[in-house]
């Protein structure tokens, strides 16, 4: 599954944080604050969710592109501290 990670942090050490954790994700950095994994296992979504919301906090932005997952392409984005999901169907 491809999955691309857009981020924008408050704070210098959010960022130093999820950046090290997206790379043991095995995601690798695009461009700045824009990461993307081509062979992203499903499976792992839930736990990188939840490893993300503990390093940020209520000022930090997380966007994650997710296709396919369950045939469609899905934007999931963390802001104020809440995680939201888009479903976008053709």
């Amino acid at each position: 599954m491809f999955v691309a990670v857009a981020v924008e942090f408050a704070a210098e050490d959010h960022r130093t944080d999820v950046y090290g954790l997206l790379k043991q994700y095995g995601f690798s950095q695009v461009v700045n604050d824009v990461f993307e994994s081509v062979s992203f296992r499903p499976e792992l979504l839930p736990r990188l969710k939840r490893d993300i919301d503990r390093r940020t906090d209520f000022y930090d932005k997380v966007r994650m592109y997710q296709y396919p997952l369950e045939g469609v392409l899905v934007v999931t984005s963390l802001s104020d501290k809440k995680w939201r999901k888009t479903i976008m169907r053709s």
